[in-house]
């Protein structure tokens, strides 16, 4: 299967998702942002081409990762998420290039059998020195993230985890959603 998991920072998908990608036997795609960050980006340093060239060169590293996964694999971000990251850092002023961003992710959207969302505000954020622990930034790109979700993926592709805080009962869950 080819699984993405998709929520705010500090939902707990990184955990899962490498949880799940082991049980399953399949690689696990972890997210470009924190590498990045932890080896110094800052984002505060890039003007608007700079973010939206970030985003594209993410994305192209993903995609070439799944790309290179026939078997399936588990990847902590879908392409959905790179579009609410488009929506969340303002990057949709030139309307060119955001109608053609937005439309190669819906259409990668389209390839993932399931993309699990993580709810928001479940779990404590942790303060890490890589993400930012204000809720209120976390809140806001969830609820674009959510939106794209839900407008731009089919319904049945999108799985919904409760707010469930122990690891084991999102697991199951997921299992059982997935089977």
């Amino acid at each position: 299967m080819k699984i993405a998991f998709s929520g705010s920072a500090g939902t707990g998908k990184t955990t899962l998702a490498k949880l799940l990608a082991e049980e399953l036997g399949v690689p696990y795609f972890e997210e470009g942002m924190r590498a990045r960050l932890e080896k110094g980006l800052d984002l505060h340093s890039l003007d608007i081409e700079g973010h939206r060239q970030l985003m594209r060169d993410m994305w192209a590293e993903q995609s070439a990762q799944e790309q290179a996964a026939p078997g399936g694999f588990v990847a902590d971000r879908s392409s959905l998420d790179y579009a609410a990251f488009w929506m969340h850092y303002g990057l949709y002023e030139d309307h060119e290039a955001t109608e053609a961003f937005m439309a190669s992710m819906c259409v990668h959207g389209e390839a993932y059998d399931r993309v699990v969302l993580l709810p928001w505000g479940v779990l404590p954020l942790e303060a890490d020195g890589v993400r930012t622990t204000n809720r209120w930034v976390q809140l806001r790109y969830q609820g674009i993230l959510e939106g794209c979700l839900r407008q731009f993926l089919p319904e049945e592709k999108l799985l919904v985890v409760p707010e469930l805080t122990d690891l084991q009962q999102r697991r199951e869950f997921v299992l059982s959603a997935l089977q």
